[in-house]
């Protein structure tokens, strides 16, 4: 394979597009390639770090840990015990978690640890390598940023627990700050034309989603509960549901996204949602489909028990919105309608936030603006009823 030195630093060379650097370590030539690019910048940086690890060896501070760490991808470390990409592994196999949230953790660690961190030992891993790689990142934003640092936060505090470390390395990395989600509830009336509208389809099977997100806009459940709601927990007689499953990437899971069940109380909108869905199951079964049993409430208007995934509703949403000429917001707003819609009505923080599975501190967190707006001239009428103040 050519390589090349001509015009190079000493002791770097470009091989195969790569870039290296050779020194001499514990009397052995050493050889190692660098993730940087063969650019004059990425040719610079190799340069820089070769002065490094000659001043580490000449004052006899080059021992097998910081070579790891200067290193973290060499075949010639010393072997330091088991690797970030298999503990990694291993943790995510040996946890009980949601197949969406396992897919998240998948996809944070391919995406930006695997690739610096893969074949590094966990041992060897410190902050200043972690601050290194951190660095070599190109985030895409704040946000992602915030979540990859967090989910290899806890990685790295079971291998502390685990005696692999003693101490997690990724503790005094800074986390970006916490970026608020804006709130984009729809207006009550919006939200009415939107379930007409699509209780009007021609096709009716797919009124099926005219109910569903009356569901949602009139109880404040997740699009992955109502999904997962099923007969068995519904009682129309004392007019509740027990939101206790959850569906993503077509699995129904036995749980929450808080991992807390709760019964919500159902009003007339959500009656009338379900009960429309109980003749929808009616008609289905007498049809000509192959399914004639629908154990979910709002099953898809094709061969399928459920909606494999939140995603699917989508494709009803984005045209009905369209067409109405709504400005386009997600339907999970659907939820953060509901809230603002009991706020503005003058329900309790508390029994709203036991409706929607939130403590009441996130309730006042996030609908701060629609607590405040509605009762402000209210609560600044009390002053008439104040102490009288004499008069010139």
């Amino acid at each position: 394979m050519a390589r090349s030195t001509m015009g190079l630093p000493a002791g770097v060379e470009v091989r195969g597009g790569t870039v290296r650097i050779r020194f001499v370590w514990n009397g052995k030539r050493r050889y190692e390639t660098l993730t940087l690019p063969a650019t004059k910048a990425g040719i610079a940086a190799a340069s820089r770090l070769r002065d490094q690890v000659k001043d580490y060896i000449r004052h006899g501070l080059l021992d097998e840990k910081r070579y790891a760490e200067l290193f973290p991808g060499s075949a010639t470390a010393p072997d330091q015990g088991q690797t970030f990409g298999a503990y990694a592994q291993l943790w995510l196999d040996s946890r009980s978690i949601a197949a969406g949230t396992r897919k998240n953790y998948v996809s944070i660690l391919n995406t930006y640890w695997m690739r610096h961190l893969a074949i590094t030992p966990v041992a060897a891993i410190t902050p200043t390598l972690l601050r290194r790689v951190v660095a070599d990142i190109q985030w895409t934003s704040d946000g992602v940023k915030r979540n990859a640092l967090t989910k290899l936060n806890t990685i790295l505090d079971s291998a502390v627990g685990d005696g692999l470390l003693p101490k997690n390395p990724a503790e005094k990395i800074e986390l970006p700050k916490r970026t608020k989600k804006e709130i984009n509830p729809f207006r009550q009336d919006e939200a009415d034309r939107i379930i007409a509208a699509l209780y009007e389809q021609e096709h009716w099977p797919s009124r099926i989603y005219a109910a569903f997100f009356e569901f949602c806009f009139y109880t404040g459940v997740r699009l992955s509960e109502g999904l997962a709601l099923r007969w068995d927990a519904v009682d129309l007689g004392k007019r509740t549901a027990h939101i206790c499953r959850t569906v993503a990437l077509g699995v129904v899971e036995e749980r929450t996204k808080t991992g807390a069940d709760r019964v919500v109380l159902l009003n007339d909108r959500a009656l009338h949602a379900l009960e429309y869905a109980l003749k929808y199951a009616e008609r289905r079964a007498a049809g000509s489909g192959r399914l004639k049993e629908f154990p979910y409430c709002f099953p898809p208007s094709k061969n399928s028990e459920h909606v494999q995934q939140t995603s699917d509703v989508h494709h009803q949403w984005r045209p009905t919105l369209k067409a109405l000429g709504i400005r386009y917001r997600p339907p999970y707003n659907c939820r953060h309608t509901y809230a603002t819609m009991c706020l503005m009505a003058g329900m309790t923080p508390a029994f709203i936030a036991k409706q929607l599975g939130h403590s009441v501190q996130m309730l006042l967190s996030t609908y701060a603006h629609w607590i405040s707006g509605e009762s402000d001239w209210a609560e600044l009428a009390k002053l008439q009823n104040g102490p009288k103040v004499a008069q010139d």
